[in-house]
């Protein structure tokens, strides 16, 4: 077997975490590829490298002195080096760095150098080779991911390679200039390492012990999920679900290469195992619960829109032309619901209105703020009847009002909008309903 492992800034964040990912890998020679993350917080006052590297790097960029910051920054990893008694000397790196900083080489550069720094330590202590991810992980000059060109060259480097580290979250230009990723796209990294050298599995590792059917922050010690398909995943990251980045699931998808999420400090917890498709029953009934505050929905009105051609297409064209994206879109014989995001509708919202007279002629818009959505996710909603019926009651019962309903006819997801007050009270009614 091979398999690609992903460790997260928590997983690396001092000379100890670093042990215990040295012990990980070695136990198992199928662990042969290595994506590291930047060090993270050590203690929740902690401030992790990578905000480090932008502070400092905000400095450089004022051409402030900067020098105080970024010898904190080396700080960081020399207390990891000598914590682990190794003869590693990153002076070089760093006067390069200071050097970079004074030119202006680019914020997604001085964020990059967090994982960069972090891949030469680690490669180091685990005695693997080095591979700059700037070299063989490509961007446009758009900043849109080369996914198969990067394919190719990485697959090509690692063919005959036993092991190696690369270093998470960055790549480069077509003018070799580095790119980074969005926040937390090491798990990208390791995503994209996994299909080039087509493994059997990619594990994940962070400081939980797998994907929880819900919020913690919400509901206390929520229960963790066994196994979950990438399409409810894909359903429950868009609101907000955050244990991996969801760009990460494309490249390993396209490959049916499944994905552990594992914990480096309980590292014999089974964690979540991500796959294409299962025949395993759920432990639930409901996979998951999500959600995010913020929405308002667009309700229009107009007898007969059922009957006239073009309606919806006119109407999201109202939105599109003011650079406003669309979440859902539930309708009915004689209204269409267009939700979006509060914060984008406010700023252009008359001009949306008026457009929408404009391009629809309704007979009515009605306008409703401050909505939460709530996505419930479940492979196990198509075998059982009722779902939405105990949903609903759960929510009679607790006193909170629906003020939408959105259902797929995939029938994995429904989707529930409540006041922005509800939210919290929300997930937990939902939650309970169904897993304890």
């Amino acid at each position: 077997m091979v398999k690609v492992v992903k460790f997260g800034g928590s997983s690396l964040a001092s000379a100890d975490q670093f042990r215990k990912v040295k012990d990980i890998i070695k136990a198992d020679p199928d662990r042969r590829f290595v994506v590291p993350s930047a060090p993270g917080k050590r203690h929740s006052a902690d401030t992790k490298v990578t905000d480090m590297l932008y502070s400092c790097y905000a400095l450089a960029e004022q051409d402030a002195d900067f020098d105080d910051a970024l010898s904190a920054i080396k700080k960081r990893y020399v207390e990891i080096i000598d914590g682990l008694g190794m003869n590693l000397s990153l002076d070089k790196e760093f006067d390069t760095l200071r050097a970079d900083f004074k030119a202006h080489a680019g914020r997604e550069y001085a964020a990059s150098r967090g994982e960069y720094l972090n891949g030469i330590v680690l490669a180091a202590y685990l005695g693997f080779p080095f591979i700059d991810s700037a070299e063989y992980i490509f961007f446009s000059q758009d900043g849109t991911f080369r996914a198969e060109e990067t394919n190719a060259a990485l697959s090509e480097k690692l063919r005959d390679m036993k092991n190696a580290v690369i270093p998470g979250f960055y790549g480069s230009l077509p003018d070799g200039r580095v790119k980074t990723f969005s926040r937390g796209g090491s798990d990208i990294t390791g995503s994209v390492v996994a299909r080039a050298v087509q493994a059997n599995l990619y594990e994940n590792w962070t400081d939980v012990s797998g994907c929880l059917v819900t919020d913690p922050r919400i509901v206390e010690n929520p229960k963790v999920i066994d196994v979950i398909t990438y399409r409810e995943l894909r359903e429950l990251a868009y609101m907000g679900f955050n244990v991996l980045h969801e760009d990460a699931i494309f490249p390993v998808r396209t490959a049916g290469i499944p994905i552990n999420i594992k914990n480096t400090n309980s590292p014999k917890d089974p964690g979540t195992l991500i796959v294409e498709n299962t025949s395993r029953k759920p432990s639930f009934t409901i996979t998951g619960v999500a959600g995010k505050k913020g929405f308002t929905a667009i309700n229009v009105e107009k007898d007969m829109m059922n009957a006239e051609i073009g309606f919806g297409r006119r109407l999201l064209q109202a939105f599109e032309d003011n650079g406003i994206s669309f979440e859902h879109m539930p309708s009915g014989i004689d209204t269409m619901t267009v939700v979006v995001h509060q914060t984008e509708f406010e700023a252009k919202e008359q001009t949306v209105l008026a457009e929408i007279h404009k391009l629809c002629n309704p007979d009515a818009i009605d306008i409703s703020t401050d909505i939460a959505l709530i996505a419930v996710v479940g492979r196990g909603m198509k075998s059982n009847r009722g779902v939405a019926a105990r949903i609903f009651s759960a929510l009679d019962r607790a006193s909170i009002n629906i003020r939408m309903i959105d259902q797929g006819s995939s029938e994995l997801n429904i989707i529930i909008g409540v006041s922005n007050t509800d939210f919290e009270d929300a997930i937990n009614v939902i939650y309970h309903a169904f897993v304890q």
